[in-house]
């Protein structure tokens, strides 16, 4: 009876939970494993109701995930699992020296699914990601880490990792015996005591301190410093190992958010490498750079192309801030062409994020021969060519004035002359 009570409590607070069980992945390329997966992983999501509720699911991903979606790459492989309807986790990763890490995660769950978000309010897919702390794993090595990973992706979601066991390379067909293990599952030596010094305290004689008052100067406050141009970064992404690009992008990036309170301002540093995706109707980029990753969501509807939807996650002395906007409206241009603005521009993502773009320059969709086609240019750089052409009105404007006046001061002139006659 004391059971089905404590069910019925957590159903009635919005909670589901199911079994726990691990999944177990062989990705493989001509016959052979090129990327092995094993883990278990959870998520709990909050999303709104009825009479501005919400109610929080908590489930994992199914045995039956599907990972024909995962690719093998020399640099850059992902695992990607596919479930229900319309649901997607993938994990990214990169090369670096002799190791390799997990740059991104990324999680698109669909609220049209009434079997996992019952009596949901909002429609279509919600994307997030997350910085996973998979990092320095060595080369013919798997990652294994049994402890629980808790990863807050947004103020919605959170993902736990446990039992996992990943080698993103594996060489020559077969899955390694050697162990990178995480930090978590490596036991901490327990601090040797430090004994108590012992003192005889023989006549003690208690003087009171002599203080000597004086003024101290307080500093005058200094302006925090401007941050300089951020460096352009050029990105493409290949539609396969040996493929041409299908999306190109290059700009400087400037990142302002508020946390805890406190707005500021970070220049984006590009990596040397960009991962992501290109599609029909979807395209994205994800660049992942010290603390900071950024998605970028493309769509394309036949007659134009536009940045959909961005999420950034940084991390920062102060905890994980993350804000994503799956419904926007930038970068628009005529699908075949490419969106150009060199001037710098200002974005509010939301009311706690903004982008400021510098000499930007982006085609996510129709790349012929890995270039770009003709620009379509931001309303800043169209009106930055009338100023000069203005001018030049003028200019012609007061010759014409000027060539007037003379042509007609010299027929007046010369009338008064036939006069004088």
């Amino acid at each position: 009876m004391s059971r089905y009570a404590a069910f019925v409590l957590l159903l009635s607070f919005g909670l589901v939970f199911r079994l726990s069980h691990g999944i177990e992945v062989n990705v493989t390329d001509g016959g052979k494993l090129c990327l092995y997966a094993n883990l278990t992983l959870s998520f709990s999501v909050s999303y709104e109701i009825a009479e501005k509720e919400s109610k929080t699911v908590v489930f994992e991903i199914p045995e039956s995930a599907s990972s024909k979606d995962s690719k093998c790459d020399d640099t850059s492989p992902i695992l990607m699992l596919s479930f229900g309807e319309g649901h997607s986790w993938s994990m990214n990763f990169t090369t670096k020296d002799k190791s390799y890490q997990a740059d991104v995660i990324t999680f698109t769950y669909n609220l049209n699914d009434s079997s996992v978000f019952p009596d949901s309010l909002a429609n279509g897919t919600v994307t997030v990601t997350a910085k996973p702390d998979i990092t320095n794993v060595d080369m013919d090595t798997c990652y294994s880490c049994k402890s629980k990973d808790e990863i807050q992706a947004s103020a919605e979601v959170n993902m736990t990792l446990s039992d996992v066991l990943i080698q993103a390379f594996v060489v020559d067909g077969s899955r390694s015996q050697n162990l990178t293990t995480c930090a978590a599952d490596t036991p901490t030596p327990a601090p040797t005591p430090t004994p108590t010094p012992t003192h005889n305290v023989t006549n003690a004689t208690t003087v009171a301190p002599t203080t000597n008052a004086s003024t101290t100067a307080v500093p005058p406050t200094t302006p925090a410093p401007t941050l300089p141009t951020p460096a352009t970064g050029n990105y493409s992404i290949k539609s396969g190992v040996n493929g041409t690009a299908c999306l190109l992008a290059n700009f400087g990036l400037r990142i302002g958010f508020k946390q805890n309170e406190k707005y500021q301002e970070v220049n984006f540093e590009p990596p040397s490498e960009a991962s992501g995706s290109c599609g029909v109707n979807r395209s994205e980029l994800v660049l992942v750079s010290n603390d900071i990753t950024v998605k970028l969501t493309f769509a394309n509807d036949t007659k134009k192309f536009r940045l959909q939807a961005v999420n950034v996650n940084i991390s920062t002395s102060s905890g994980v801030f993350v804000q994503s906007n799956n419904n926007l409206s930038l970068w628009e241009a005529t699908v075949g062409s490419s969106y150009m603005c060199n001037k710098e521009q200002n974005f509010t993502i939301t009311p706690l994020l903004s982008f400021y773009t510098f000499s930007l320059h982006v085609q996510p969709f129709d790349v012929k021969n890995g270039l770009y086609s003709t620009a379509e240019e931001c309303l800043a750089d169209a009106e930055s060519y009338l100023v000069p052409i203005a001018v030049g009105v003028a200019l012609l404007v007061l010759i014409l004035i000027v060539l007037l006046a003379y042509f007609i001061g010299r027929r007046r002139n010369m009338a008064t002359g036939y006069q004088s006659f």
